[in-house]
């Protein structure tokens, strides 16, 4: 795939239909009676490390059923230390059939582009072996 096809098809995925894969079950309601922003500032501060290396699983165990490309790589399915490599460094779009994972080194959750029925479940599989949570906004 060559940049410039990759980056035409990573700007369609972005006005797709997405979901989230997150350490919590669903989005937190504006008027939640919780203390989310000391909790979400404890994550990021404390267990971010460990977060991390949660997607990063959930990327690596997804690539042994899927042909993976991650943007900036012409090739697919590049060599699991690179994947890991990129994810812990930079905002990176994964491709992954017709559909895309967001990841940014800096954040909790993940965002998953388009995935067709199949491919939800694969993730929601992974995910949930991980300890995570796949769900869709509210519209």
């Amino acid at each position: 795939m060559t940049q410039k096809e990759m980056e035409t098809r990573i700007e369609k995925l972005l006005e797709m239909p997405y979901r989230i894969i997150d350490i919590l079950p669903g989005q937190v309601p504006a008027d939640s009676p919780g203390h989310y922003f000391a909790i979400e500032e404890y994550f990021l501060d404390k267990q971010l490390a460990e977060i991390k290396q949660k997607h990063i699983n959930v990327i690596l165990k997804l690539n042994c059923y899927r042909e993976i490309f991650i943007d900036g790589e012409p090739e697919g399915n590049p060599p699991p230390e690179r994947i890991v490599e990129e994810m812990r460094s930079r905002y990176l779009s994964i491709l992954v059939d017709d559909a895309m994972i967001v990841s940014e080194p800096d954040e909790t959750y993940m965002t998953l582009y388009h995935p067709d029925e199949k491919l939800l479940n694969l993730v929601k599989a992974i995910a949930a072996g991980e300890g995570l949570f796949v769900w869709q906004p509210p519209v």
